[in-house]
C-alpha cells in the first residue's frame, strides 16, 4: 500500500511526515446509516475508543431506527452525532419530538444541522440556522452543533454557481457562537483535492469565520462507486482527480485510497497551525470496516514507528 511505503526507508524528513499524517487522522469522525451500522457486529472492536459516530437521516428513514441505532452506539461507549435534515422535518413538534427521543432514549447530546438532501421543504423548516434558532437543541441540553461547509460550493443552494448565500450562513452561524456557549464546528462534503479546500479553509477565516472544520474524506472504495457518489453529491471540481484516474488505466481497476489528500492537508496544517482544519470525518462509501481498518492501520503504523 502506498502510505506503507511511505513509512519504510525513509529519511528523518519523511518519518516527520508520517507524523503529520497520523497526527492529522488521530481523532477522526465516521458517518454510518441505520442499515449500514446493523453489518457490524462489534463497534466497540472496530472503532478507536471515544470515536465520533454520525448517524445519516436519508429521508424516509423512520425515526425509530435511528433512535435504536443512536442508542447501541452511546451504550457502546461512542459520542453519536444524528443528523437532522432541516426540510425533510415535517414542523416544529416532529423536531422536538426527535430532540426529546435522542436525548432521553439514547442519551444524545450533539447533532449535525443540515438543510437536507431534498428540493421541497417538508414543513416550514429549510435550513440548519432555522433549527439553531428553534432554541430546542438549547432547551434539551445539547451541547454540540456541527453545521455543513462546502469547501467547493453548492449549487443547491448558490444556483449561479458563487458563494455568496452559503457564506453569509456561515457567518450567521459564526455570529451565533459568538452570542453563545454552544460548540460549533463545520463538518464539510467530501472533497479529492486539497488545494480548493485549503484555498476556501483560508478565505473563510479571512472573512471572520473562527469556528474549526472537520474536513470530510471519502474511505478507500471502488473508483466506480466513488464516481457515482461524487456525482450525485454534487462534489465540485475536485471530482477532476477521479476523472483523471479513470482515464489512467493502470489504476482503472485499484481502489481509491485518500492518502494523498491527507498527506497534503496533513502538511499544510503542520505549516500552518492556526489553520481552521482541525479534524477528519471519514465517508465510509466502500463500507464502515474497510474505511475504519484503512484508517485505524495508519495510525497504528505511526505507533509502530515511533516505538
Amino acid at each position: 500500500m502506498a502510505l506503507m511505503n511511505f513509512f519504510k526507508g525513509k529519511s528523518e524528513d519523511s518519518l516527520s511526515g508520517a507524523a503529520r499524517f497520523s497526527d492529522m487522522i488521530g481523532g477522526y469522525s465516521i458517518e454510518v446509516m441505520p442499515r449500514t451500522a446493523a453489518k457490524i457486529d462489534d463497534f466497540k472492536s472496530l472503532l478507536p475508543s471515544g470515536t465520533r459516530v454520525y448517524i445519516a437521516h436519508i429521508d424516509g428513514t423512520p425515526i425509530e431506527d435511528m433512535v435504536e441505532t443512536a442508542r447501541r452506539l452511546h451504550d457502546d461507549g461512542f459520542p453519536v452525532m444524528p443528523h437532522f435534515p432541516s426540510r425533510i422535518i415535517p414542523s416544529a413538534a416532529i423536531l422536538e419530538d426527535w430532540i426529546k427521543r435522542y436525548r432521553n432514549e439514547a442519551g444524545v447530546d450533539q447533532a449535525l444541522l443540515l438543510g437536507g438532501g431534498v428540493s421541497t421543504p417538508a414543513g416550514d423548516f429549510h435550513s440548519s440556522m432555522q433549527l439553531i434558532e428553534s432554541g430546542l437543541f438549547d432547551r434539551y441540553g445539547f451541547k454540540r452543533l456541527h453545521v455543513a461547509g462546502h469547501p467547493e460550493g453548492n449549487k443547491d443552494i448558490d444556483l449561479d454557481g458563487g458563494t455568496r448565500l452559503v457564506d453569509e450562513a456561515l457567518m450567521l452561524k459564526q455570529l451565533y457562537a459568538e452570542r453563545t456557549d454552544a460548540q460549533l464546528a463545520i463538518t464539510t462534503q467530501f472533497a479529492f483535492d486539497a488545494k480548493p479546500v485549503i484555498a476556501w479553509a483560508e478565505r473563510i477565516a479571512a472573512a471572520g469565520i473562527k469556528l474549526p472544520i472537520h474536513l470530510g474524506i471519502a474511505g478507500p472504495t471502488k473508483l466506480q462507486t466513488l464516481l457515482k457518489f461524487a456525482i450525485s453529491c454534487g462534489v465540485g471540481p475536485s471530482i477532476s482527480v477521479l476523472q483523471r484516474r479513470a482515464m489512467d488505466l493502470s489504476k482503472l481497476l485499484l481502489p481509491y485510497e485518500p492518502t494523498d489528500v491527507l498527506t497534503e492537508i496533513a502538511d499544510y496544517k503542520a505549516a500552518h497551525p492556526e489553520s481552521l482544519i482541525d479534524r477528519i470525518h471519514v465517508f465510509p462509501l466502500g463500507g464502515i470496516r474497510a474505511s475504519a481498518e484503512w484508517m485505524n492501520e495508519r495510525l497504528s503504523m505511526r505507533r509502530a514507528e515511533s516505538l
